[in-house]
Parts: C-alpha cells; sequence; structure tokens
C-alpha cells in the first residue's frame, strides 16, 4: 500500500520540482531585467552627492553637455531624496541640473526635524533647509542666472514660501502640495499644479482655485492642461490631472514628469529639441514592476530550502476544537479595543513622528491578542522545534529580504535602509511590532486554522488603524498616508510568511523577520524629532 502511494506520488513531486526550478530561473531572470532597466534609467546622467551642512545633497546633470537651468526638487513629508529621482532624472536627461536632498530629519538627514505641524518652527526649519540647498545650487558654475523649484506635497508648500520671498524663482511645479497660503498671497510665480486622478477632490480643489485666482473663472471651469495667465510676467499657471494615480503613484506618472518638463521648458524658452540623451521622461515603474515579481517567484522556490524547524506545523490551529467560533473574539477585540484605549495616551516618547503612536498601536494589538490566546489556551510555545534551525531559518529569511528587497528599495524607490542614527529608533518599534506579529502569526497558523484568518487578521489590523485615526484626527492624520503602504507590505510579506510556515512549521520565523521589516521601514520612513 505505501509503496503505491510512493509510487504515485513521486511524479507529482518530480513536476513540483521542475516549477519550483523554473520559478526560481524566471525571477532570477526578472531580477536582472529589472535592475538592468533601472540602472539603465541614469545612462548618459552624472550623479555628484555632497552634503550641505547635514543635508545630503545629490546633483543630477547630463554628461558632456553645457551648464543647462537648475531646479531645487524637494520632497514631502515622510519622503526622502530618492523619491524624487524621477523627476531628477527626467530634468537632467532634457539639460537640466536637478538638486535632490532630505530636509532635516528625513532620509539620512542626522539634523531632527524641529517644531510641531503647523506651527511655525517646523515651517521655519524646514525653508531654512531649502534656503540652504538653493543657495548652494546659485553657487554652481554657471547658475548666476533664475532657477526653479519642484516640490511634492509638503515641499510643495514650503516651495511656494520660498519663492514668495525670492524674485529669482523662474517657475515652480507643486506636486500634490498642501498649500498653507491663502489663493490670494501665492507668489507671482509661473505655477504649475499637478494632481493624482485618485486624490481627494478637497486637495485638487486648492489648485482650481489657485488657477482660477488668475484666469478668473470660477475654479470649477479650470480646464486642466490649459494654461492661464502669461509667462512673461510670471502669472502663468495650469492645473494637470494625471490619470490612474495617487499621491505616492503621481511620482512615477508620466503624464505628471512629462507636465513639469513642458512647464520649465516653457519657463525658461527652451525647445524640446534641447534634449541631450535618449529617452524623454523616466520610466522606471515597469521595471520595479519586472523586479519586485521577479522577487516573488525566487523567494517561493527559496523557502524550500530553509531547515525545518518544527516536526508538525504548530500555531493556534493546532489546538483541539480550533475553528472559526474560538478565533473571531481573539482576533476581533483587541481590533475595536486598542484604538480606544490608546486614545488618551501621550505618544511623543520616542523621537519620531507617528512612529511612537503606530509602536504603542502593534504593541497594545498584540498584548491583547496574545491574551486572547492565554485564555484560549493556545500561547505561541518552541514545541519542541530545533532553537538552531529557527535561529538559522530567521537569519537566512533577515539576508534574503535585505539583499534582494531592502537595499534596491533604499537605491531607486525611497530610503529604506536604517542609519545609524536611527537603529535605537528601529529597536523600540520592534519591541512593538514583535508583539503583534508574534501574536498574529500564532492565532491564524496551524492545521486548523480558518482558511482565510490570515488576511482577516490584516484587515482588521487596518480598519483599527482608520479607528484610531477617526478618533484623534489631528494628530494621527499622517496615518492615513501610510496606511496604503502598510496593506502593500502586509500583501508582499504575508506571501513570504505563508511560504516559510509550511517549510519550516514555526511560525515565529515569519513573525521575528516580518516585526524587523515593519520596524525597520516605519523608523526610517517617517522624519525624526528635535
Amino acid at each position: 500500500m505505501l509503496q503505491r502511494v510512493t509510487q504515485r506520488l513521486a511524479p507529482q513531486a518530480a513536476r513540483w520540482h521542475v516549477v519550483h526550478r523554473a520559478a526560481a530561473m524566471l525571477g532570477g531572470l526578472l531580477m536582472l531585467i529589472g535592475l538592468a532597466g533601472l540602472f539603465g534609467s541614469y545612462v548618459g546622467l552624472e550623479i555628484e552627492r555632497t552634503r550641505v551642512g547635514s543635508t545630503p545633497v545629490g546633483l543630477f546633470q547630463p554628461k558632456a553637455a553645457p551648464p543647462g537651468p537648475v531646479v531645487v526638487v524637494a520632497h514631502g513629508f515622510a519622503g526622502s531624496r530618492q523619491l524624487m529621482h524621477p523627476f531628477a532624472v527626467t530634468l537632467a536627461r532634457n539639460g537640466y541640473r536637478a538638486l535632490v536632498f532630505d530636509f532635516p530629519g528625513h532620509g539620512r538627514n542626522t539634523q531632527p526635524l524641529a517644531g510641531e505641524i503647523g506651527d511655525d518652527a517646523r515651517a521655519a526649519a524646514l525653508l531654512g533647509a531649502l534656503a540652504d540647498v538653493v543657495d548652494y545650487a546659485r553657487d554652481l558654475p554657471d547658475s548666476d542666472g533664475p532657477l526653479a523649484l519642484l516640490g511634492h506635497s509638503m515641499a510643495g508648500d514650503i516651495a511656494t514660501r520660498y519663492a514668495s520671498a525670492h524674485e529669482d524663482v523662474r517657475a515652480l511645479v507643486a506636486v500634490s502640495p498642501y498649500l498653507s497660503l491663502p489663493v490670494d498671497e501665492l507668489p507671482a510665480v509661473n505655477l504649475l499644479f499637478i494632481y493624482g486622478a485618485w486624490e481627494p477632490q478637497v486637495i485638487q480643489q486648492q489648485g482650481r482655485a489657485a488657477v482660477a485666482a488668475v484666469a478668473g473663472p470660477d475654479a470649477a471651469a479650470v480646464e486642466p492642461g490649459t494654461t492661464y495667465g502669461n509667462f512673461d510676467d510670471g502669472t502663468a499657471r495650469r492645473l494637470v490631472i494625471a490619470d490612474g494615480v495617487e499621491h505616492i503613484g503621481v511620482l512615477y506618472s508620466a503624464t505628471a514628469l512629462q507636465a513639469a518638463l513642458d512647464w520649465l521648458n516653457a519657463a525658461f524658452e527652451r525647445a524640446e529639441t534641447e534634449s541631450v540623451t535618449a529617452g524623454g521622461v523616466d520610466r522606471r515603474g515597469p521595471w520595479l514592476g519586472l523586479y519586485y515579481l521577479g522577487v516573488l517567484l525566487l523567494a517561493w522556490p527559496l523557502a524550500l530550502r530553509l531547515p525545518q524547524v518544527a516536526a508538525e506545523r504548530l500555531g493556534a490551529g493546532s489546538t483541539a476544537g480550533w475553528g472559526w467560533r474560538r478565533f473571531w473574539p481573539i482576533a476581533v477585540l483587541p481590533a475595536l479595543l486598542t484604538p480606544v484605549l490608546l486614545w488618551p495616551v501621550p505618544t511623543d516618547f520616542l523621537a519620531i513622528a507617528i512612529g511612537d503612536y503606530i509602536a504603542l498601536h502593534f504593541g497594545l494589538y498584540g498584548l491583547l491578542t496574545l491574551i486572547g490566546l492565554w485564555r484560549a489556551g493556545a500561547l505561541p510555545r518552541l514545541g519542541g522545534a530545533s532553537v538552531s534551525a529557527l535561529v538559522a531559518a530567521i537569519a537566512m529569511v533577515a539576508v534574503f529580504e535585505t539583499l534582494a528587497l531592502a537595499l534596491p528599495t533604499d537605491l531607486f524607490v525611497a530610503s529604506y535602509l536604517p542609519a545609524p542614527h536611527r537603529l535605537a529608533t528601529v529597536a523600540a518599534l520592534f519591541a512593538g511590532t514583535l508583539l503583534w506579529f508574534v501574536a498574529d502569526e500564532w492565532l491564524t497558523r496551524g492545521p486548523g486554522a480558518p482558511r482565510a484568518a490570515y488576511a482577516v487578521t490584516k484587515a482588521l489590523f487596518l480598519v483599527s488603524l482608520m479607528l484610531a485615526v477617526a478618533l484623534n484626527l489631528n494628530e494621527l492624520f499622517f496615518l492615513v498616508i501610510i496606511i496604503p503602504a502598510i496593506l502593500v507590505l502586509f500583501l508582499v510579506y504575508g506571501l513570504f510568511s505563508g511560504w516559510i510556515y509550511r517549510r519550516t512549521g514555526q511560525p515565529l520565523v515569519a513573525a521575528v523577520t516580518n516585526a524587523f521589516a515593519f520596524a525597520s521601514a516605519i523608523a526610517v520612513s517617517f522624519p525624526l524629532l528635535g
């Protein structure tokens, strides 16, 4: 009997072996193609890296070409200079000199960001950093003429404020800005507004009103893509809506990149034929898609190389009588209680904007889930697992995720690897994320765990964050920005988690690695505060 079963399973195992090998080869190939395309984005460009005080600065310019107009490109809240590379590359390809930099508290700028959201100290710190970079730009060879500014989100407002006090700003591109100046106080500068079509109408309305102030018609009558006013006297304004993108996706939109280039060409009276390298706008989006798809394809068969940690698959689902009825209270109650219990709690124990609340939310949510597991007699345990195999599996996953995900993301997307001055913050966040991921991985794993349990708890966590925002909108508004990012991280690391668990049988492997990945991403993304 056993021999016949083995004979039937052997061809199936052989087929799966071929599939895994094919997935690994295809994944590696897609990663190489994606990296080639990403590195190819910078071909023909010269990139100089320096510091202006504590501010890291990158200068993008075409090789072996006359110096062109200077454009200072600034990122938004919780961003970094890498996030603005698509605009810098596009401008440099077309003869401009583009400078990107990290605001205080962001990226690899070691200077903390002063002040509170919306107060004068915060605006002064951001304006001071922008002014320092603009002064550096003015000292570049052959850069004694007018320059332009391009700012995303928060930086759109800061750039607008700067242009109000400096007449040598020839043009301004505000990408999805949050403007604090009234429409009638906007600077007399050629001003382009770019928004993603999927952004809230209330944000787009600011741009419409600003254009209408020059155009004359009601804001609702402003036609996107139409220039109102005159470039000669600095009153030109235009609204552009990029289809199919939101607040972050707009940075990769070919429509947005081309609109910014066209606007600056018109402001500086440069013809389209002055492009000095092949290929107009940066198009790294498809290359990033190919690369990350390759990572997923490669991770699946590589997970089979992990050591088997437990002899049987562990988790709450290995507890007798486990099912939806026992799962629901443990999953739902922490999601509802966490935002309510944290509502009156101060969230300023970490020197990182929003990150202190996220650490508390993860930590309390995880603690409440562990209490539920304890009452159900299903607490996490090693269960006879090999400690050495557990440590080895965690190390192998961490190395893969660092080399395949964190490093390329840091190079081509946004700051993602923690600099030394952020390691203490990573550690503090890890204490909170580890509690939640240990509890969640254990709750959703095991032979008797409900089939959709893993997806359900991720949805509940996002709902819990949205409830927290609703209870404390003024303090936690910026959580809205990162909820889509957390969803993406849940999807990617959730796939990793499933593959890791099926091989190792121990939920704690993915719990530790996912907790560190989330702690690192949050600690690196949000600004350090002074």
